[in-house]
């Protein structure tokens, strides 16, 4: 029933075929068909049960938007009726369109909320399709979904896609507990079955020196943070390893502690707001731009000046914070950046000599990083380079796109009016956006969830290219081994899972046998 010039690949139909009768949870790298395995699976089940509805969730609407395109290209024009759900629609009119509609598009937000409401149920649902699967944890709305699903449905069938569900054994089986999945359907890029469909990536991890004029800003900052940690060490608030995480735990421990009699807990959390603003310092020192950083300690500044807390002015008013404002001017003065900028421009211009049609991506952590990028890249001949970031917040108004505006970036982009996109982690997960020539991290992330999300823009109809800017001696060099340490380990969680899961059914089995 799919359209004939669709042609699903070995894998697929595999995957499809352990789908059709347990409730599956697939990882697959991202761009190689998780959503065809979805809509051969919604095929199989309206033609088994043809009264039933398919209902397939995504955690944003632009995302969901993709899906439910995706579904209209795949399937004949009257083959179902589909609905895309927003938020925009009233209820009474969702309502009213769910007694009609066949296979459903939505986020989790709308369905859990009308389902709160009894708008509607989930009884003629005999398939739930939940992409980006690696959310549905705690009390997230997926997860609200799929308890109404479980009690109200007549005939379940549950399907799980992810290009990651994380290295944590707890929480990926906490994933698989939520969906009752039953089976795990893995493949990476190095798959039997896989690699045939796939083409070359080469990658090379490109190093640049951390600069000796970075080296005293370093110290200033460095000298700072010890100085805080000592003191909420010798407070008995914070034992090692200490690192941004245990700063946050240690924080929002505080937090509840916290009162008017408690005065080491409300030192100390001065103290860790203190340390997590230099920790970030230094992050943006040793991984991003000067500009950034500048930016950052000038609004530190701003805080302390409108006398926002007294944290920050201690902070501020500090001899090394003040030594560091002058170094940054002075290396300001001098024009001196992050060698990363530089050795980016190099490299995306060497792309451009050997391709003038490329199409290139660039991700990095931080929106002002982002924004330095652009306009770095600006000056490369025939560059045409676009920014790409999520959606203003009510404290940034200015800084961010609308949804509207992200779908006309990817379209421009995918017509070449844009050849260069610089991306936030808004261009990470799911969203269709045209295959490129080249991948560039401007900086190693510690996440597998992130990094094969990333990499998986590349490399899948032509060959392609990953490059990954490290700073020696620097977080950098960490991260970088951190995210192929734990995609590793991810690999061997599922597959011990996976194994886990077979040897229960076969002790079911032999109990059943045996009786």
């Amino acid at each position: 029933m799919l359209n004939p010039s669709i042609r699903p690949r070995d894998y697929q139909k595999a995957i499809f075929e352990t789908a059709k009768t347990k409730n599956t949870l697939v990882v697959l790298p991202t761009g190689i068909g998780k959503t065809l395995i979805a809509i051969m699976l919604a095929i199989e089940r309206i033609n088994k049960f043809p009264t039933s509805k398919i209902l397939m969730l995504a955690p944003t609407k632009p995302l969901v938007e993709q899906h439910f395109q995706s579904f209209q290209k795949a399937l004949p024009e009257l083959f179902a009726d589909l609905q895309l759900f927003t938020g925009e629609i009233p209820a009474e009119k969702r309502k009213k369109i769910w007694q009609t509609a066949e296979i459903i598009f939505s986020t989790p937000q709308c369905i859990a909320n009308d389902l709160n409401h009894s708008l509607y149920n989930l009884n003629e649902v005999s398939l739930l399709v939940m992409d980006e699967a690696h959310r549905c944890l705690k009390n997230y709305d997926y997860t609200s979904v799929v308890n109404f699903y479980k009690i109200q449905s007549q005939n379940t069938l549950i399907l799980g896609l992810t290009a990651s569900p994380g290295h944590d054994s707890i929480k990926v089986k906490e994933i698989c507990n939520h969906l009752s999945i039953e089976n795990v359907e893995i493949r990476s890029r190095s798959s039997d079955d896989v690699k045939p469909y796939l083409q070359e990536l080469d990658f090379k991890k490109i190093e640049v020196p951390f600069p000796q004029e970075f080296i005293e800003i370093k110290t200033l900052l460095k000298t700072i943070y010890d100085n805080k940690i000592n003191q909420l060490k010798n407070r008995n608030l914070i034992f090692p390893p200490i690192n941004k995480i245990t700063l946050l735990k240690t924080q929002a421990n505080l937090a509840r502690q916290a009162s008017a009699r408690n005065f080491n807990a409300l030192a100390g959390m001065s103290l860790t707001a203190q340390a997590i603003k230099i920790s970030h310092a230094l992050e943006l020192l040793e991984t991003q731009t000067l500009s950034g950083l500048s930016l950052y300690l000038e609004n530190l500044k701003q805080q302390a000046e409108q006398k926002k807390t007294k944290g920050v002015q201690t902070l501020v008013n500090s001899p090394e914070f003040q030594a560091t404002l002058l170094s940054l001017k002075q290396l300001k003065e001098k024009q001196i950046e992050h060698p990363k900028l530089e050795e980016l421009k190099v490299l995306i211009e060497n792309e451009f000599t050997n391709n003038p049609n490329s199409k290139i991506i660039v991700f990095a952590q931080f929106r002002e990083t982002v924004q330095r990028i652009i306009e770095t890249l600006k000056s490369i001949p025939g560059s045409r380079p676009s920014i790409f970031i999520g959606q203003a917040t009510k404290s940034k108004a200015s800084q961010g796109l609308s949804q509207k505006d992200q779908k006309r970036i990817i379209q421009e982009f995918r017509e070449g009016k844009i050849n260069i996109l610089a991306a936030t982690s808004i261009g990470e997960e799911g969203l269709d956006i045209p295959e490129v020539n080249a991948v560039f991290f401007y900086e190693p992330i510690p996440s597998e969830i992130r990094k094969i999300q990333r990499t998986g823009r590349t490399a899948r109809l032509a060959p392609g290219k990953l490059f990954i800017l490290i700073t020696k001696d620097t977080r950098d060099q960490a991260h970088h081994y951190a995210s192929i340490a734990r995609e590793k380990k991810m690999y061997k969680t599922l597959d011990t899972i996976r194994d886990e899961m077979e040897n229960n059914k076969n002790k079911e089995k032999s109990l059943l046998d045996f009786r």
